[in-house]
């Protein structure tokens, strides 16, 4: 499984941005996809998390301003990401589950400045 995540780039405040993360079609249906964040010298964090199903889970900062879905004829999974705000800036880095293994990408670099 490989996973190429893109999208990323400079946006202002309130502003949004689109992430996506293309995958190998091996049956991409099957299996969770999971967004996280890396900020400088921080941990990474859970942002957003969609199963195999469709079913979602967002981490409170990203509640209502984040959607996370995947497109399975497409082998690719997004996260808009509206009003953004400075603490949202990190690197992006996809995650697939599937069949007990993680596969993650490389990540996409996104900053909040104005």
């Amino acid at each position: 499984v490989q996973l190429v995540e893109s999208g990323g780039g400079l946006v202002q405040p309130g502003g949004s941005l689109t992430l996506s993360c293309a995958a190998s079609p091996s049956q991409f249906r099957i299996g969770a996809l999971t967004w996280f964040r890396q900020a400088p010298g921080k941990e990474r964090e859970l942002v957003a998390h969609i199963t195999s199903g469709g079913v979602t889970g967002y981490s409170d900062s990203a509640k209502g301003r984040f959607t996370i879905s995947r497109d399975n004829t497409e082998n690719t999974a997004y996260l808009q990401m509206n009003r953004q705000q400075p603490e949202d800036a990190g690197i992006y880095y996809c995650r697939k589950q599937y069949f007990g293994s993680d596969y993650w990408g490389q990540g996409t670099q996104v900053t909040v400045s104005s």
